[in-house]
């Protein structure tokens, strides 16, 4: 097995990493607070114009061809220096991967390059309901037929850049009589349609630099070729993204752990107690050893789920493990660096306690951690035969 990267993707995670720390990591204490919307915006915007919000899209659509090996490296160092700025590119990456494998051609050269260049400061990913969470199925927003036109009424909630995103890829029930799961569609319906709205920004424990938002449908009417794929075949492609979003959650879940990690090792050599560093004392490097095995053992799943979905192979049950682990080894990581500073850890003078805030959500969107179990026990059986 050949475990190096190519030149390219070296070359991605280098200026990803270059612009996290000189663009991102000065911004994440001001977002964090709920200030430096502007900025945020502004870096965006640069990570778009730098390839980052269209990594696996076709070049003839402004986008990077990079692939999604290229897509977790540079989200875990976005995440390293930003959670909630990684947060909206993977999303917006997911939105552009939904519409090149199932849009039009028309829809395809109408968005996807509004996407990559940043005219859309971002897409979001219209899927969740009040009653529609882990089970996506059970949604009941309603696109009606109406002549050339769908008629959009019904709302979505906890949608990531729901306030800022240009593009909307939204689910509806089109055959209310089909049975559960098979009467769903999926539109691109443009931020300002009429009858859309944004409501208030959820008021979160973590990643507060991202919007979250509820976003209300009204008599929203589009027209019939914002219809993506064929009607009633959409719940198909929402699990299909899904598997894609997963590696990249596990990916800034990484980039979170490895954050909290270094933070925590860094102090660890300054920080003395009884006439010593506190990296003499055995109890806290093995410590260290136990959530420095979490941090690779994370990055090698997330890598396995996006070279094979590079080679085209199934890769939803390796991205249900990457996501699993990797969330979770981010708690462990974050709980850990706070343990090791101390009380100091706990006090916001330190980053090590938004790191464990910022943690906390990726166990659960995206799919939550005993759904994952649910996905990777049914796969496993599955292949049993």
């Amino acid at each position: 097995m050949h475990f190096a990267f190519t030149e390219e993707e070296e070359l991605i995670r280098d200026s990803a990493r270059k612009l996290a720390t000189e663009r991102l990591a000065p911004l994440a204490e001001t977002l964090d607070r709920g200030e430096g919307r502007a900025e945020f915006l502004a870096n965006l915007k640069l990570l778009a114009e730098n390839g980052f919000m269209a990594l696996n899209i076709q070049a003839g659509f402004g986008g990077s061809e990079a692939g999604t090996v290229a897509f977790a490296l540079a989200l875990e160092e976005l995440a390293a220096a930003c959670a909630s700025t990684a947060v909206t590119t993977s999303v917006t990456n997911m939105v552009g991967e939904a519409i090149q494998a199932v849009g039009s051609s028309e829809q395809q050269a109408e968005y996807l390059p509004k996407l990559a260049d940043g005219t859309y400061p971002a897409g979001a990913f219209c899927l969740t309901e009040a009653g529609a969470g882990s089970d996506p199925a059970g949604m009941k927003l309603r696109a009606r037929r109406d002549g050339d036109t769908y008629v959009l009424d019904g709302e979505k909630i906890f949608i990531t850049s729901g306030e800022y995103a240009g593009l909307f890829v939204v689910w509806g029930v089109t055959n209310p009589d089909a049975p559960k799961g098979k009467g769903i569609s999926v539109f691109l319906v443009p931020a300002d349609t009429p009858g859309v709205s944004v409501g208030k920004a959820e008021k979160k424990m973590g990643q507060t630099g991202s919007a979250t938002n509820t976003i209300r449908f009204e008599g929203a009417r589009i027209p019939v070729e914002a219809l993506m794929g064929k009607e009633n075949d959409g719940f198909r492609v929402a699990v299909g993204e899904l598997a894609g979003g997963r590696i990249g959650v596990a990916s800034v879940s990484l980039g979170i752990a490895r954050a909290a990690m270094d933070a925590a090792k860094s102090y660890a050599r300054e920080r003395k107690q009884f006439g010593q560093a506190l990296t003499e004392f055995q109890g806290l490097q093995w410590l260290i050893a136990d959530r420095e095995l979490d941090l690779h053992a994370s990055r090698l799943l997330i890598l396995d789920a996006a070279a094979k979905k590079d080679r085209g192979e199934p890769f939803a049950k390796e991205a249900s493990m990457a996501k699993l682990f990797a969330s979770e080894a981010a708690h462990r990581c974050t709980d850990a660096a706070i343990q090791i500073h101390g009380g100091a850890g706990y006090c916001r003078d330190f980053p090590v306690e938004r790191y464990a805030r910022d943690a906390r959500i990726t166990r659960i969107y995206e799919g939550t951690s005993e759904i994952q179990r649910l996905i990777i026990a049914r796969e496993t059986l599955r292949q049993l035969g």
